[in-house]
């Protein structure tokens, strides 16, 4: 790790730069800076968390409690009978008080996310509950929806099932994953609330089921709706997430990038085009939900 000599006047008391020469010698491994252009909300890091002790995490000992249905993309038939299972469970929880339908959805437009979280229990909306939130990213968004819904649903009475219908079902995998995250917070909070439902009655499990906006499944086209249609001003400035600032970062790399070297002269001689299976030009971007580089 390379650190910059050219210390500002008024260096911000998180900044690399304020390390003196013997303090970067120490460090053995990767520490996040603080950019002083962005107004930043930072990472809380948690390891420790009994959450997350081998042996007695939710995937040890509930492994059997919570599965995941996701969405498949391969033929019509596949879409078709996934959209037919999704009624199924509709019906099925509107059939039964022992069932609670949770269906989430999230949109951003403008920097600003909306999400939407309904509780059912009986064909009946026992829970409505809307969200905005400024300069965050979707994946973040979505966790916090899951987050709440799971909060809320654990907590009703007579409940053995909870279903949960989102449109992103990568978010909800990273509950269950043990290793360090920038939500590794959130998780920790969700998965005690998922340990208590679990531990209070054997037969308690939640499922997770994928749901695209494109399926056009009738229940969650409804929220989706919603949620790209609320419009907000904000009146006062407001704090970046760390992932929405590294995200804003990428993306001022990648357009600086593909102004350069649209212009040929600027290319080199020995410069190479790579193409993918179209024959469109490869473009350096990053992976959702992955590391910022």
């Amino acid at each position: 790790m390379e650190f910059n000599s050219d210390t500002p006047s008024h260096p911000h008391f998180l900044s690399l730069n304020s390390l003196t020469r013997c303090q970067c010698g120490l460090i053995k491994g990767h520490l996040f800076d603080m950019d002083n252009r962005f107004n930043e909300v930072f990472p809380f890091f948690n390891p420790l968390n009994p959450e997350f002790k081998p042996g007695n995490r939710i995937i040890d000992k509930f492994s059997n409690c919570f599965s995941f249905h996701l969405f498949s993309k391969s033929n019509d038939y596949l879409f078709k009978n996934h959209i037919q299972q999704l009624d199924n469970l509709a019906i099925e929880s509107s059939n039964t008080l022992s069932n609670t339908l949770v269906i989430t959805d999230t949109s951003i437009k403008n920097n600003i996310t909306s999400s939407i979280v309904h509780i059912h229990i009986h064909n009946r909306p026992v829970i409505k509950t809307f969200y905005h939130v400024v300069n965050i990213t979707s994946t973040e968004a979505e966790f916090f929806a899951i987050r709440c819904s799971i909060n809320q649903a654990v907590y009703l009475q007579d409940i053995f099932k909870i279903i949960v219908v989102m449109d992103s079902i990568y978010v909800a995998k990273k509950i269950f994953n043990p290793s360090s995250h920038m939500l590794q917070k959130q998780t920790a909070l969700i998965l005690n609330d998922l340990r208590k439902f679990f531990s209070c009655k054997q037969e308690n499990t939640i499922e997770f089921w994928e749901c695209p906006s494109k399926s056009n499944w009738k229940l969650h086209k409804n929220f989706d709706i919603k949620t790209k249609s609320f419009n907000l001003t904000p009146l006062s400035l407001n704090k970046n997430s760390w992932d929405f600032s590294k995200k804003s970062e990428c993306d001022n790399i990648v357009n600086i990038w593909k102004m350069i070297f649209q212009v040929s002269d600027l290319k080199g001689r020995n410069f190479m085009d790579f193409v993918d299976s179209d024959n469109n030009i490869l473009e350096p971007t990053y992976s959702k939900g992955g590391i910022w580089l």
